[in-house]
């Protein structure tokens, strides 16, 4: 059996496959899931046996890219929202935990090697983890992340549950508002057909009557004598004409203030006409607006609904277009296949992996985390490996694209090259951390554990008080916002077994990308503190 642990590759695979397993067993619905490879690597480790430290740095590398290209366009669009107060969640957060990491550090004297560990565990933040390692050059950021871990993902699911009990309120009240709200704020988009009954538009072209601007809706079809057609601006309308209008339920409100009255009378489509879904695909139309396009004018084609991460909008003249956009085009079939081929509509190409935007992400960030930039007293700044190629892939992936190349990885093959470079980096900062457990844990006992304890519950218990007393929060809003700053996927789980409602998951996903930067900048400030 001795060969066998001499073979690097056969330790890291029987290292990942025991922890696999591990991560798979269930105590009242709670698991490790993947992060249970690094106490089976740390265990392994205790034993003497080592990984190749280019195994975690290869795993870094690709962890890091490939998180900073799915976070990059919610990290940016955050802010462009000034949504302030979901922003200013994950401040309030990270350093209430950074703060009491500082300060039991200094109260029990822990090591702050081990400290900038416990932080990354509590938080439950591997790119923490990540940067840690590179900040401190030491395998005990590792131990600590070990010891603070199952803080991190337990606490976190019991304060969810414990939560409305805490602040004296109930989900089903608090869905009832957010819906209330919600519905306000982001209207569904609909269609309806009117009649023209309004004398005096008729034989007026719509472009003439500024539809689109009067009311907020497009008119997406218009049956005329019978045939129906994809209109232009310069088509008119006549009276006892039908038209087919997409818009809010108030814009088409006004469609009916401005053309006539709504019907149940369907628009028949002609034999060559033809609606449906097309992907963006096609690199060339990357980036580029609908007015850029001019799909009315060169086919006839109108674009009535665009669908982005599940959410479904009017498009408008300025509307950018993004590799994955689905478009709902409305044209006759002999221009269909036009519209179809400018725009992609390639399930392959969707579905494919590029490695060139990953290998370019990584050297750029590289080549940017070696920069170093001189500040007071002889100090410099540099972003190091973890924050250059996180700092390159966010910026990439807002960019969207550059000449040929194309910022973006399908989600399927972005999941799956995540999750083998989370897999060969906690492999193999198990194994060197594995070697200083025991030493560690003999020399600090249970300080390691109340601190772990600490740095979980405390910027909790202050996220919690902020957000719902201060900010005024919905209930399910501010725990989607808590588990997102607290960076735990568990815990957004324990809130969807409580709550089908989608608040909780807009906020996890807007404050989620703007924690997990701010926690490997804190990383670095308590390393060099």
């Amino acid at each position: 059996m001795e060969q066998f642990f001499s073979l690097n590759y056969f330790v890291l695979f029987l290292i990942i496959s025991l922890g696999l397993l591990l991560g798979q067993v269930r105590i009242r619905g709670m698991a490790l899931d993947v992060s249970a490879v690094i106490f089976v690597a740390l265990l392994f480790g205790h034993y003497g046996i080592a990984l190749p430290p280019e195994i975690q740095t290869i795993g870094l590398l690709l962890f890091i890219v490939t998180v900073g290209m799915q976070a990059g366009p919610g990290f940016f669009d955050a802010f462009r929202k000034r949504d302030l107060q979901l922003i200013s969640m994950p401040l309030v957060v990270v350093l209430t935990a950074a703060a009491t990491t500082l300060l039991f550090a200094l109260l029990l004297g822990v090591d702050p090697k081990l400290s900038v560990g416990l932080f990354t565990g509590a938080l439950t933040s591997t790119p923490g983890l990540a940067a840690a390692i590179e900040a401190t050059g030491s395998p005990l950021a590792s131990i600590g992340y070990g010891i603070a871990y199952p803080f991190g993902i337990i606490l976190v699911v019991v304060f969810v549950r414990l939560a409305p009990r805490l602040l004296k309120t109930d989900w089903k009240r608090e869905e009832e508002a957010y819906l209330r709200q919600i519905s306000t704020q982001y209207p569904e988009i609909v269609n309806m057909n009117f009649v023209v009954e309004n004398a005096n538009i008729n034989g007026q072209s719509i472009g003439s009557l500024s539809v689109r601007s009067m009311t907020g809706a497009s008119i997406s079809r218009v049956l005329h004598d019978g045939v129906a057609a994809t209109p232009t601006s310069q088509t008119r309308l006549y009276l006892r004409d039908l038209i087919k209008a997409v818009g809010t339920s108030d814009a088409l409100k006004r469609v009916s203030l401005l053309i006539g009255p709504a019907t149940s009378q369907e628009i028949p489509l002609n034999q060559g006409y033809d609606v449906r879904w097309i992907v963006v695909t096609n690199k060339r139309v990357i980036n580029k607006t609908l007015l850029q396009l001019n799909l009315l004018s060169n086919y006839n084609a109108t674009i009535t609904r665009i669908r982005r991460a599940e959410i479904e909008f009017v498009p408008q003249p300025h509307s950018q277009l993004r590799f994955g956009d689905r478009l709902m085009v409305a044209c006759d079939n002999e221009n269909m296949g036009e519209v179809a081929a400018l725009l992609g509509n390639s399930s392959k190409r969707l579905s494919e992996t590029d490695f060139l935007p990953l290998a370019l992400g990584i050297v750029l960030g590289v080549i940017l985390g070696s920069f170093r930039v001189p500040l007071f007293g002889g100090i410099s700044l540099h972003l190091g490996l973890t924050g250059g190629v996180l700092s390159a892939a966010l910026i990439l992936s807002k960019l969207g694209k550059t000449g040929a190349v194309i910022w973006s990885l399908p989600s399927g093959g972005s999941t799956v090259l995540r999750q083998l470079g989370l897999l060969l980096f906690l492999a193999s900062v198990g194994t060197d951390a594995g070697a200083h457990l025991s030493a560690s844990v003999a020399k600090y006992g249970f300080s390691l554990l109340l601190m772990g304890l600490a740095i979980t519950v405390a910027p909790m218990m202050v996220g919690i008080v902020v957000a719902a007393k201060i900010f005024k929060l919905n209930l399910l809003t501010a725990m989607g916002a808590l588990t997102g700053a607290m960076t735990s996927t568990p815990g957004l789980a324990a809130i969807n077994d409580l709550s089908d409602c989608e608040a909780p998951q807009v906020a996890y996903a807007t404050v989620y990308p703007i924690a997990l930067v701010l926690k490997i900048i804190c990383v670095q400030i308590i390393a060099a503190m």
